[in-house]
């Protein structure tokens, strides 16, 4: 099974601008896709499309039969159209021509090491049961630290319970963590004049701004985070 990252535009020059910006490299043209080294991204111009994770696979005919009693499940041309407890898109896309997650490569973008997706749950044993449906497996966390991590096949995804994250958030959000080279970071993206959602002193003593918070022209949320 393949994930790919989904967002929205309603101006996909902005879209493309923003992202080839960020070193991101185009890989295809339909669907426009494009990747850091390490996640595979799909820029959807069309209007009815929404910021969310994109699984591809053969059939999802299984467990959509599951999946069933947790949320509502659309059928669409090409597979499935449903959302996690939290309202995040899920496009369940059936294809022969599925590949695996791209996650040994080195990262090729300016904003560092991508680690993964980050949800925020106001319905944390309910997410983790969806989830687990879809593939995913817990291999992180626990709840009584306030957050777990998945993963599938390599894609990382982070559930974070309701009032643990003292920034913006928003559901889904593509998280990076860079240690100290985290400020270095945060100056390229600055010279490169990227839109700043929120400056975050909230974890550092010195009130020095070492996270930030960046959305692309489509809503999508980035976590540009020292850890």
């Amino acid at each position: 099974m393949k994930t790919v990252v989904h967002t929205a535009t309603g101006n996909l020059n902005e879209s493309i601008n923003f992202y080839s910006k960020l070193s991101f490299q185009k890989i295809s043209e339909k669907p426009l896709l494009f990747t850091d080294g390490k996640v595979t991204l799909e820029i959807n111009p069309d209007h009815f499309a929404r910021p969310g994770l994109k699984l591809i696979k053969k059939s999802w005919q299984v467990e959509v039969k599951d999946l069933e009693n947790l949320t509502a499940v659309t059928k669409t041309d090409s597979g499935y159209l449903l959302s996690d407890p939290n309202g995040v898109w899920v496009y369940l896309e059936e294809s022969d021509a599925e590949s695996k997650n791209s996650s040994e490569n080195k990262p090729s973008s300016v904003l560092g090491n991508y680690a993964g997706i980050s949800l925020e749950s106001t319905d944390f044993s309910r997410s983790i049961e969806f989830w687990e449906k879809l593939g995913f497996s817990q291999n992180g966390g626990a709840p009584e630290y306030g957050y777990i991590t998945l993963d599938n096949n390599g894609f990382g995804l982070s559930i974070m319970k309701a009032m643990a994250c003292p920034h913006l958030f928003f559901n889904p959000s593509m998280t990076f963590f860079n240690g100290k080279n985290n400020l270095e970071i945060i100056k390229k993206i600055r010279e490169l004049k990227i839109p700043i959602t929120e400056e975050i002193t909230q974890f550092n003593k010195e009130g020095i701004v070492d996270n930030i918070i960046i959305r692309d022209p489509g809503g999508f949320g980035f976590f540009i985070f020292n850890d």
